[in-house]
């Protein structure tokens, strides 16, 4: 007998993330219309698609925080006053400026949003590289590679470590121990890679050299008071996160007091800080919990879970080889956030056929869906926003300009770490 609700269930999602890759209307309003469909035509009910929500509220609010606070850091100039330090740092040699501030990058994005990262970053460099008069196409990419692997080392560095965390129940302090040491020598690569490829293109006068030098970083700082209090308190919200399993303080928790006392000490006008949250990324969020929610329920999940296990011969260490290379090439097609969100589900279900250390599937999950997320344009929100600002500059960069440098950072990142995940665990 024909199942009509697992065809049906199954159509809403292979639509809604098709819509999602594809469509031109905001991927927040497919995700929500995908999940509200699953409760309609039955696959779930209407308190289950918000148990869906409710589960993984932490990861929304915890956002939400950090993107008040981001948002507040950013007003004061201190992003781009960084980069021109680095810059003066540099002396102006247009190798080093691109691996000190891919390093910064790398720093940053661990800490903030990817997005964040990049929208405050890329457009300094763009300046420095035509200050120097070179293409800044190298810089704009190791940038956004910099930016996808550096995420990669903590918990809210990338939105698909938030949704591993949640599912796997791992802490801040997990995710810093286990990826921080694969992350640093993808990082070490990266710049020796970006040498290869582009040191003899850099050519570069004394005069112009001479010109970054005579840059005013100090002209950047648009407000020192607000400066030295977002810094104070981000430092505070930090050390929060590290020591939380201690306090057992929850990281939204943190997050969201952070961001209020920084409102309430800077004096800003909530709306307008409010104003500029990015309300799409969290409601795309919450539609896609209950979208995965729905498939889950339909048993799709536990069967291809099924299929893994078997395939692998319930060997770990070859499933998680196995979950690491399926995930680096799917990621970037279907987008690391979806794609995490539906595996993590997959990982949860067949955990329970292992014995050992287990959390090996989840840190390949991480490490495969992002820093698979540098292979195409689409593959990480970074990505989109990097190109688009750099469009904006002048600078064109199409599919398959990204793609001949993204495949060989992928292909990179993906052999280090099957080589590491096999040697650690």
């Amino acid at each position: 007998m024909v199942n009509i609700k697992l065809i049906a269930g199954l159509l809403i999602f292979v639509v809604s993330f098709y819509f999602i890759l594809f469509g031109k209307q905001p991927k927040s309003l497919t995700a929500i219309i995908g999940g509200s469909l699953m409760v309609l035509v039955g696959v779930m009910n209407q308190e289950e698609a918000l148990e869906s929500i409710g589960r993984n509220l932490e990861i929304l609010l915890l956002l939400m925080g950090l993107m008040m606070v981001v948002e507040i850091m950013s007003e004061t100039g201190i992003f781009q006053w960084a980069a021109i330090k680095v810059a003066q740092q540099a002396k102006g040699d247009p190798m080093k400026i691109l691996m000190m501030l891919s390093a910064v990058t790398a720093i940053c994005s661990a800490f903030l949003d990817n997005v964040t990262t990049i929208l405050l970053i890329v457009p300094v460099t763009i300046l420095l590289a035509k200050k120097l008069k070179i293409d800044p196409f190298p810089f704009i990419m190791v940038q956004i590679f910099a930016c996808n692997i550096g995420g990669t080392a903590t918990m809210i560095g990338d939105p698909p470590n938030l949704i591993i965390a949640s599912l796997g129940n791992l802490s801040f302090n997990d995710f810093l121990i286990n990826l921080t040491p694969i992350v640093i020598v993808n990082m070490i690569v990266l710049l020796f890679t970006a040498k290869l490829l582009f040191g003899k293109k850099f050519t570069v006068s004394r005069e112009l050299r001479a010109s970054i030098m005579d840059l005013e970083p100090n002209r950047s700082i648009k407000n020192k008071k607000l400066l030295i209090q977002s810094c104070a308190l981000f430092a505070i919200i930090l050390i929060g996160f590290l020591t939380n399993m201690i306090t057992n303080i929850g990281l939204a928790v943190i997050s969201i007091t952070g961001s209020v006392i920084l409102l309430t000490i800077s004096k800003k006008s909530p709306e307008e800080i409010y104003k500029k949250v990015e309300w799409e990324t969290l409601f795309f969020f919450g539609g896609l919990f209950v979208l995965v929610e729905g498939v889950d329920k339909l048993g799709v999940i536990a069967q291809i879970g099924k299929m893994i296990v078997q395939f692998t011969e319930g060997n770990l260490e070859k499933t998680g080889t196995v979950v690491l290379l399926i995930s680096s090439f799917l990621s970037p097609i279907l987008g690391s956030v979806p794609y995490t969100l539906s595996f993590s589900k997959i990982i949860a279900n067949i955990i329970p056929n292992f014995t050992g250390h287990t959390d090996v599937l989840w840190w390949a999950l991480s490490l495969g869906a992002c820093l698979g997320g540098n292979m195409t344009l689409v593959g990480a929100p970074a990505n989109i926003v990097g190109v688009s600002i750099a469009e904006k500059a002048g600078v064109k960069i199409s599919f398959m300009d990204f793609f001949k440098l993204g495949i060989l950072v992928v292909i990179q990142s993906m052999i280090l770490s099957i080589v590491y995940i096999n040697l650690r665990y």
